[in-house]
């Protein structure tokens, strides 16, 4: 019988672990927010804090991959770790404590593995499938047209956006505009970079996926604790979108919280990750956005097994 694998992902705001057997069975999902990030934009540096919140928690990981009995496994880093001086050593550290490969993946390879993973398992659909992977250093779009994924990597995600626009707190008129200006600056560039996207508008199946999109599904469905199957494949209108975006852009940090179905260490960047999402729905022209707890984890995952 084939051996368990491991992904470990070394995402902006968030370090993610899956474990799944040879058979494809998930063993264990595991996600802490390490905010990886933190600071990078403005200084080009992963911050020796945000280095030991992320080593701890790959500590944590081993362990519980040996306890899995785990043989194999790939770990990736994305935005952060691209944009840091720092950024190999870290990769480095990261394989040593794991034990597992440690690789840099390119815009393009993050799009290409999140739109495996968010597909499998899809109902048909007449329309072509785009998948939003709004992360915290960057965001991908991935569609596969003719045969070929196309995919395309932003420089925007939930972090970098409320650390150079929208900031962390109740949301001003100024501050709102200047989230926008960026955002649609971002989505810009993509349509430029890649023409098929032209294609999509008012034609095109949109999938969410993420930290954000999840958070606001579960804040949608009211939970307190997590369910997977409340929030998987959840259906989200572009007005409750935007109704979550102002509501919470007019709370502070402490007061988002409070709410049932918020995730601790996405309350002060969900608002920016929401602008995100409202601007390129808005930009591809659909009205619902289908949420996916099937992710980047399971694209490397399959590749693997």
């Amino acid at each position: 019988m084939a051996d368990n694998v491991a992904v470990l992902d070394c995402g902006s705001n968030s370090t993610r672990l899956l474990i799944v057997s040879g058979a494809g069975v998930t063993l264990a999902r595991e996600m802490r927010i390490t905010r990886l990030s933190a600071g990078v934009d403005a200084t080009g540096n992963l911050s020796a804090p945000a280095l030991a919140r992320s080593y701890a928690v790959l500590e944590e990981y081993r362990a519980l991959m040996d306890l899995h009995d785990v043989t194999r496994g790939l770990l990736v880093a994305t935005s952060a770790v691209r944009d840091a001086s720092n950024g190999p050593a870290f990769l480095a550290h990261a394989a040593q404590i794991t034990r597992v490969e440690a690789r840099l993946l390119t815009g393009e390879q993050e799009a290409a593995f999140s739109y495996a993973g968010a597909t499998r398992g899809l109902d048909a659909d007449p329309r072509p499938t785009l998948i939003l992977d709004i992360g915290g250093g960057s965001t991908e779009l991935a569609v596969r047209l003719d045969g070929v994924v196309r995919g395309y990597s932003m420089q925007m995600g939930c972090v970098r956006v409320t650390e150079r626009a929208l900031g962390a707190g109740v949301v001003t008129p100024a501050a709102a505009t200047a989230a926008t200006a960026m955002i649609e600056d971002q989505i810009d560039q993509a349509f430029v970079a890649e023409p098929v996207f032209a294609r999509l508008v008012g034609a095109v199946r949109l999938v969410g996926l993420a930290g954000t999109v999840a958070t606001l599904a579960q804040l949608d469905a009211g939970l307190r604790v997590y369910d997977r199957d409340a929030v998987h494949h959840r259906h989200l209108s572009r007005a409750q979108v935007q109704a979550w975006r102002d509501r919470l852009g007019a709370m502070t940090p402490s007061d988002r919280l409070a709410l049932a179905g918020m995730v601790p260490g996405r309350e002060d960047v969900l608002v920016a990750g929401l602008f995100i999402l409202d601007a390129v729905m808005g930009r591809f022209d659909v009205d619902e956005v289908l949420t996916s707890e099937d992710d980047i984890l399971d694209g490397v995952a399959a590749s693997l097994i």
